[in-house]
């Protein structure tokens, strides 16, 4: 019953992660009237938080490993509180310094019950073995797909059942509720006795090969934070293919879900380098084929999706299986590592909000309004053209991963 708990709890996190930075700009610009070049940079101050408190995180989960239970309430409680206040934000006085202290509560939660889920993975596997480990990141990503799943389409979902406003505030509550009921049945997990190991030092990761794995998730991380961040204004604002946002987030992130078991096992055949040298081209003619695409070409981005999604399943799986299996081999405790590892993923998304939002800002691109052909391209750039540039780099570096960092 462990793993399929595992897959529950790592759903509750997921809401607020890619979902929030794909729902945020369009909430924070249309409904509360928050321009998108103030935005991204508040999104990356935020995340100055985190360069102190990922890492701080992962040293308490360390440091007292027997409060696994009160860590996994305290991340809860925060995504509990949290996703109902800042989907309820009205325009007022103050609303930027409110808007700032919800995100930080989101964002802190997030970040301890990512770094204690992750960082536990030799305790929560069946066995501390690699067989074991890659078996529990597969439940752990499946789980998270879906929770992605959920939370993407969740407004659509709410509008269609009559809720008002884009259906976010009945949005917030819904993630509020989900958040308790997940924790309460995924406690029985947090009693399993923690394993241990070393102390994590920079010496420790670079002879374990982590620090080369640690560059690789922030490069790797970072097209897929782009593309989260400007989904909603291609499909809608590009494409011109109002109201189908939702229902192809669905199709891209169930083309990853199903592609899980399929990476996992080509993994235990023939390991991970060469799996995720066949994955990534996939993401990369995606993002060749978005760059491609006519206003209203429906089937042409369904397809797109199809591809990207399957490359992210890859890249899900197997890269923190990687670190895992690396930190493992070297007895260090994890969790440190994992809370430098969370920092990583949410620098991508902060940067990619922090860079991407303002240059459309200042092409002129407005949601939800006609465009110039100026506005579209500095999207149709942003969204394809940029990712597909990381991408590459991100597979040069898989390319040079000795096999000692690779072989899982």
């Amino acid at each position: 019953m462990i793993y399929p708990r595992v897959s529950l709890f790592a759903a509750m996190l997921a809401m607020a992660g890619i979902p929030l930075y794909i729902h945020l700009p369009r909430f924070a610009s249309v409904e509360l009237g928050i321009t998108l070049a103030a935005l991204g940079p508040l999104l990356l101050l935020i995340r100055v938080v985190d360069l102190v408190q990922d890492p701080a995180i992962g040293w308490a989960i360390d440091r007292w490993p027997k409060a696994q239970s009160l860590f996994a309430a305290l991340a809860a409680a925060g995504l509990a509180i949290g996703s109902p206040l800042l989907f309820t934000l009205q325009s007022g006085p103050y609303l930027v310094l409110q808007l700032v202290g919800i995100l930080v509560l989101l964002f802190s939660a997030y970040s301890l019950g990512m770094i204690l889920l992750y960082g536990r993975s030799a305790t929560l596997a069946v066995r501390p073995d690699r067989e074991n480990l890659i078996t529990l990141a597969a439940f752990r990503e499946a789980g998270m797909l879906t929770g992605v799943i959920v939370a993407a389409a969740a407004p659509s979902v709410l509008v269609a059942m009559g809720a008002a406003d884009q259906g976010y505030r009945a949005y917030g509550f819904f993630l509020g509720a989900l958040a308790v009921g997940l924790w309460i049945v995924t406690m029985p997990m947090w009693r399993r006795p923690p394993v241990a190991g070393e102390q994590v030092t920079f010496a420790g990761l670079a002879n374990a090969g982590a620090l080369r794995l640690l560059a690789l998730a922030l490069v790797n991380s970072l097209p897929v934070a782009i593309t989260s961040t400007l989904f909603v204004f291609f499909v809608e604002d590009r494409l011109l293919l109002e109201g189908m946002a939702g229902p192809l987030l669905i199709l891209f992130f169930l083309s990853a879900a199903a592609s899980v078991p399929i990476w996992t096992k080509a993994s235990h055949r023939f390991g991970a380098k060469p799996v995720l040298l066949l994955a990534m081209p996939l993401a990369i003619l995606s993002f060749v084929g978005a760059a491609a695409l006519a206003q209203g070409n429906l089937a042409g981005f369904a397809i797109v999706c199809l591809m990207s999604g399957a490359a992210l399943g890859a890249d899900m799986v197997l890269l923190p299986a990687m670190f895992s299996v690396a930190l493992n081999n070297a007895g260090l405790n994890a969790s440190l590592a994992f809370g430098i590892w969370s920092f990583a993923g949410k620098l991508a998304l902060a940067l990619a909000a922090f860079t991407m939002l303002p240059l459309l800002d200042f092409s002129g691109f407005v949601p939800g309004k006609s465009n110039s052909t100026q506005a579209l391209t500095a999207l149709t750039i942003a969204y394809a053209v940029i990712p597909c540039a990381l991408k590459l780099g991100a597979l040069a570096l898989v390319w040079s991963l000795p096999s000692r960092e690779s072989s899982v």
